[in-house]
């Protein structure tokens, strides 16, 4: 399969006395967000996504919340587990998509420095990032923050293994031969029968 998506949702109570983290940013706000680490729901949410799309589990399976060295830690680093489980199934990311739900701060004032910041931490361009807002209108949630994330990506070759495939490729007939092994054992193709001569082709006159 050479595309997959994955989709990502987290959220967290506000509360006061904590810094508000989203997105990778420290945001003025009287209050922050609830959480073992620091409460950022966009990057939680970006992470389950990225993990989701490779079948690698989920931010608990890796960082439980009742484990201490987690305590107020940066969800930069859940972020950046994700991209090593996501490279390690041999995928990159082709673009995320987010929309946070939050009464407030106002998200479009700081949305562009925000997608900006979230594609930094991911290794991608700014356009492969988008983050949306919403207001919580009539769901009674004026004191949560929610994110839902859905990330796309697809099957990448590490550049290193296509610059040594091509040094051992030394002829079209050696590339056929990778091409027709690839079909037989990934895809089933059966492999072409070689039909040899009942006479020597040489001796022809």
């Amino acid at each position: 399969m050479n595309t997959r998506i994955g989709f990502g949702w987290d959220s967290h109570a506000f509360k006061p006395g904590v810094p508000l983290r989203i997105g990778g940013m420290t945001i003025d706000h009287p209050e922050g967000l609830a959480g073992h680490s620091d409460g950022d729901v966009l990057l939680h949410a970006v992470t389950d996504a990225l993990l989701g799309a490779v079948a690698a589990g989920d931010i608990g399976s890796y960082f439980p919340p009742g484990d201490a060295r987690w305590k107020d830690a940066d969800s930069a680093i859940f972020l950046q587990l994700a991209m090593e489980e996501l490279h390690h199934a041999g995928y990159r990311i082709v673009n995320i998509d987010t929309t946070l739900v939050l009464t407030a701060p106002k998200i479009g004032p700081l949305a562009g420095e925000m997608r900006s910041r979230v594609a930094d931490l991911l290794g991608i361009e700014m356009s492969q990032v988008s983050i949306k807002a919403k207001t919580p209108e009539g769901l009674n949630l004026d004191h949560v923050a929610q994110c839902h994330a859905v990330a796309l990506v697809e099957r990448a070759l590490d550049e290193d293994e296509i610059s040594s495939m091509s040094a051992v490729i030394e002829s079209q007939k050696q590339l056929e031969d990778v091409v027709e092994d690839l079909l037989s054992s990934v895809h089933g193709v059966p492999k072409k029968r070689t039909v040899a001569p009942i006479f020597d082709t040489d001796d022809i006159t």
